[in-house]
């Protein structure tokens, strides 16, 4: 399947046979050795860390990960991404340092997912612990046991992200660069567990008891479950407290805390990283993928909280038009039907990552001109600027009209609206495809405009480029026939008809024969539980019938509509099984079974003068 999940990717970092690589890992023998240690924490537990080191007299630069995806191999093999993922640091002859975190694989301790900053922690010494002191003990070893310059760095995507994040707030003075990279930041609003205050439903089904060591990959309770495609049987397989009861696992995991913590309580807030963001000391260069399903949100908002929270921090951000993780794969041009030129990829590695890393932790080159850059699709060109969001940005009303219609015209009805059924029974699929896991990216929206469900507005062909570059907030008017309801809303461009793609005889036959002409291209999307429209930690029913504001706040954006194509707005009021079925009553979620479902309700957007729904995009000023 061209949709793998994160723990699949994690997997074949770790087992994926070296074959391919063998020549340049024995050429990498020859000026590398590698020693495993166990590095003691201040409580006593032990980490196992696999270090790389150059045959070298010189003093050089450590560059670290930390991870619950193992550092195998154990033993004397070498790790076969060091001459992919890694090959700008080991050319460079820089210490690689890579270590599971506690309580994983070979390091000692308990695992707790996303271990929120201890309140009594201190810098040195002390006996309280969390990720930061387990960096800075970590880091205080390194310092003293290898043949180092005295400069540390860390990077890492996705989980590893968070580590890195950690690492920042660590305070170890020999950590100066540290690069999270799609970082877990929110679990609740944003990243990997909820968007929204909506449950994940097929990643977390997907992902938790992997993390947690529970059960393999390829067996036990996912195949239990999903034996043909995740819609039907997670469909079939019911709520969350249907899958609890298939998990039969009576450990207080992260799986069983989403019942004990249903709403943005202490629990989330403490896992929440732009709490802490004050005060940081090493310089950041904080990555994300556009079109990254997973973590889009953590990038943007990280970075935000530390240009709020510690404006002395030299912090950098780079948005490129990647899947999750994409952005470290060479050669990467695109994914299904989209192209997005030559080299993006290479140019972040080669023109953003190693030469950040290079000028803080080695004293070589000069640091990055402009503190971000974002892609624009559409254009397939860099954009850089002074910061984000960027200065010379209007947000811009696209007003949804009666008949489909979009405009930055706001509508004068007295009366307007467009209304759908949204039944439980067939919820909206995220994927036209019989996928067996959840997606790296959101393809062709054409199937959901086709569905009466999905409601579209769109707007006139454009006369002129839009070039958008901020955050994207929908600003609803709805009336619901019950108590809650989930708001889906997508941004999407629409392309002319006809359209081709200029490279597509460079793709090969299996891209020419998709037709592309009236294609739907999301560019946003993101989706709201109704409960959470006026607070994540205090939420309310609606009122039946009662026209409501709804505010659905997407994730930020670069991107250039050009003259001809069309800006799309669908809404929708499930995405299943990305998220779990609202059961569109004001009930716990957690606890109830599809008996306790209304399973259909008729749900309307208002347009009209003292109700005018508008999707506000961040309009580029010329």
């Amino acid at each position: 399947m061209k949709h793998i999940t994160l723990f699949l990717l994690a997997l074949l970092t770790v087992l994926c046979p070296v074959k391919s690589y063998s020549h340049e890992l024995d050429d990498l023998k020859e000026r590398y050795t590698k020693r495993e240690v166990m590095i003691t924490m201040r409580d006593g537990i032990r980490l196992f860390t696999s270090i790389y080191e150059p045959k070298t007299s010189e003093p050089r630069p450590i560059i670290v990960r930390r991870t619950p995806y193992s550092c195998a191999p154990y033993g004397e093999e070498f790790r076969w991404n060091l001459v992919r993922e890694w090959k700008n640091f080991t050319d460079a002859n820089f210490i690689v340092v890579i270590q599971d975190v506690r309580g994983h694989h070979r390091s000692e301790g308990v695992f707790e997912h996303v271990r929120p900053l201890n309140k009594n922690r201190k810098v040195k010494g002390g006996k309280a612990t969390d990720e930061a002191t387990d960096t800075y003990d970590t880091v205080d070893w390194l310092v003293k046991n290898t043949r180092n310059n005295g400069r540390v760095g860390f990077w890492g995507f996705s989980y590893d992200g968070f580590f890195s994040t950690m690492a920042a707030f660590s305070q170890h003075p020999a950590v100066v660069a540290v690069s999270p990279q799609a970082p877990i930041t929110d679990w609740f609003i944003g990243d990997d567990r909820h968007h929204g205050g909506a449950f994940t439903m097929l990643q977390t089904f997907d992902y938790i008891p992997q993390t947690e060591g529970r059960y393999r990959y390829t067996k036990d309770i996912y195949n239990k479950v999903i034996r043909n495609d995740v819609y039907t049987d997670l469909l079939n397989a019911g709520t969350y407290k249907n899958l609890t009861e298939i998990l039969d696992d009576s450990t207080a995991t992260l799986w069983h805390n989403f019942a004990k913590h249903p709403n943005y309580d202490e629990f989330w807030q403490e896992r929440n990283v732009r709490n802490s963001c004050y005060n940081i000391k090493p310089a950041m260069l904080i990555v994300g993928g556009s079109y990254d399903t997973e973590d889009c949100f953590g990038a943007w908002e990280l970075y935000k909280a530390v240009r709020k929270q510690s404006p002395q921090t030299e912090a950098y951000l780079t948005m490129g038009p990647w899947w999750h993780g994409g952005w470290a794969v060479r050669g990467y041009t695109g994914y299904d039907h989209f192209y997005f030129g030559e080299g993006t990829t290479d140019y972040f590695l080669d023109e953003v990552e190693f030469p950040f890393f290079s000028y803080y932790l080695d004293g070589k080159g000069t640091k990055p001109e402009k503190r971000v850059n974002t892609f624009f699709a559409g254009e397939n060109r860099w954009g850089h600027f002074d910061d984000w969001p960027i200065a010379n940005y209007e947000p811009t009303p696209f007003y949804l009209h009666r008949k489909g219609k979009v405009s930055t015209e706001k509508p004068q009805e007295r009366m307007s609206f467009t209304e759908y059924i949204s039944d439980m029974e067939h919820p909206v699929p995220f994927s036209p495809d019989p996928e067996d896991h959840r997606v790296r990216e959101f393809d062709d929206q054409r199937f959901a405009s086709a569905r009466s469900d999905v409601i579209t507005f769109v707007s006139e062909p454009l006369t002129d480029t839009l070039r958008i570059a901020g955050p994207i907030e929908a600003k609803l008017w709805a009336a619901i026939s019950s108590t809650d309801a989930d708001f889906v809303v997508k941004l999407i461009d629409e392309y002319p008809d006809g359209y081709r793609n200029p490279e597509e005889a460079e793709r090969g036959t299996e891209r020419k024969r998709y037709q592309m002409g009236k294609f739907q291209h999301v560019v946003r999307a993101e989706i709201l539980r109704g409960r959470y429209r006026n607070s994540y930690e205090h939420p309310e029913p609606f009122v039946p019938g009662e026209v409501t504001p709804v505010t659905v706040r997407l994730n930020d954006a670069s991107h250039t509509f050009l003259p001809g194509h069309r800006v799309m707005v669908q809404i929708q009021s499930s995405w299943f099984p990305l998220f779990d079925r609202n059961p569109q009553r004001f009930i716990d979620t957690y606890s109830c079974t599809t008996d306790d479902f209304v399973m259909k309700q008729t749900i309307r957007i208002y347009h009209q003068q003292n109700a005018p729904s508008a999707v506000v995009l961040p309009v580029m000023k010329k």
